[in-house]
């Protein structure tokens, strides 16, 4: 990869490695949210997709994902547009879309994969499995999103 690529490189032209380098490894964005269709506010829950690893924060089956839940968004240069709204204020691919810096804690910057967890910037050890709770139950699952 190339040096500080976050910092020179547009996203649309980072390579796969650069861009999937990307990722904190938070968790955030395999929590289920509620969108409400009268204000189209996006709540975060602490109810976690059920292949996301509550300690590692990271999925469990990442590359094989779309055989578990179709619906498993894949984040790319050319959907980041529209749907940045929908990641969580401390997601890198946010970040960079807004013109924003990574987070002081993300690993590119610290060299350690743990930093995030250190900082208290992930999911890591609060979620609670998506198939534990019933959909008309989410709402008593709502969270503040967290830094």
């Amino acid at each position: 990869m190339r040096d500080r690529f976050w910092d020179t490189v547009p996203l649309s032209k980072m390579t796969p490695q650069e861009w999937e380098a990307l990722c904190d490894g938070c968790g955030k964005c395999c929590l289920n949210k509620i969108e409400f269709e009268d204000t189209n506010e996006i709540a975060f829950t602490r109810l976690a997709c059920k292949l996301l690893d509550g300690e590692t924060c990271l999925c469990s089956s990442y590359a094989n994902r779309h055989d578990f839940v179709p619906d498993c968004v894949q984040l790319t240069p050319k959907k980041l547009p529209e749907i940045a709204y929908w990641l969580p204020r401390t997601c890198a691919y946010r970040l960079l879309h807004q013109g924003d810096p990574l987070p002081e804690w993300h690993h590119l910057l610290t060299g350690d994969r743990n930093s995030i967890h250190r900082a208290g910037a992930s999911v890591q050890g609060w979620t609670v499995p998506e198939f534990q709770v019933s959909e008309e139950d989410w709402e008593d699952y709502l969270i503040e999103e967290t830094p």
